[in-house]
């Protein structure tokens, strides 16, 4: 089996070769990208299926990392649902919160750890893909909630047969919720079923990412029917929908 292979988008040439170097030595292959533009040129170039991730910075030379990753989630699939781990130098919470809102996977701040950015990228690796196992015959069959359907197999969610849009761990995170339709639960127990995922256990950027699939599935994201809050103890899908 092929190592996997990373994009990292970073001017910062020194931190990218630094990164190259690590990633390396810990069975995965990199190829870098000084600018925005060069970095979505070589994703739209390169065969289907031939990145595994992307490890974005925020601050770039030419376009900024969130209009990346908004254009990376408006191309076709694979691509669309490729894992986004940013990274940035700025600490605000918004630009975490803005960033996970427009696609991407997990939020990482300058300067960093490499045995952290290791960590959360293998986390991001582990999530079936479209190419991945998860499209392999033997994949559970379509789940049906109302007009909702969700495709193991495919990872696709469909609302009245028309494709709604998920990044790889959104989907996962549907699929957490499918699996235990009609049971609250918590932020800790859905971090959880995303077998550990790359985020802390009180980070309530899992928040954000409910909330865009909710914008995916959900006819009123505002006024939610599929997955309900339960003030104090976190979430709930609804196993009767659209009766």
């Amino acid at each position: 089996m092929s190592q996997p292979l990373v994009l990292i988008i970073d001017d910062d040439q020194r931190l990218a070769a630094m990164v190259e170097t690590y990633l390396a030595q810990n069975g995965l292959r990199v190829e870098h990208a000084c600018t925005a533009q060069a970095g979505l040129d070589r994703l739209a170039q390169a065969a289907p299926g031939s990145f595994s991730a992307l490890i974005l910075d925020l601050m770039l030379p030419d376009l900024d990392g969130l209009e990346v990753c908004r254009r990376l989630r408006g191309m076709p699939q694979p691509l669309r649902s490729l894992p986004v781990l940013m990274l940035t130098a700025k600490g605000d919470p918004l630009d975490r919160v803005i960033g996970l809102e427009l696609g991407a996977d997990d939020y990482l701040p300058k300067p960093f750890e490499p045995r952290e950015l290791l960590a959360r990228l293998r986390a991001l690796l582990r999530r079936p893909t479209l190419a991945g196992p998860a499209g392999a015959s033997g994949a559970e069959p379509p789940l049906r909630f109302g007009r909702l359907e969700i495709d193991p197999g495919a990872r696709i969610a469909r609302v009245d047969g028309a494709e709604r849009p998920l990044t790889a761990y959104q989907f996962d995170l549907l699929m957490a919720f499918a699996h235990s339709a009609g049971r609250v639960l918590s932020r800790e127990q859905l971090i959880d079923a995303l077998k550990g995922g790359a985020l802390e256990p009180f980070d309530r950027s899992i928040d954000v990412h409910v909330g865009r699939v909710r914008a995916a599935i959900e006819d009123d994201p505002k006024a939610p029917r599929r997955i309900i809050t339960v003030r104090g103890a976190g979430y709930v899908f609804a196993k009767v929908q659209d009766a």
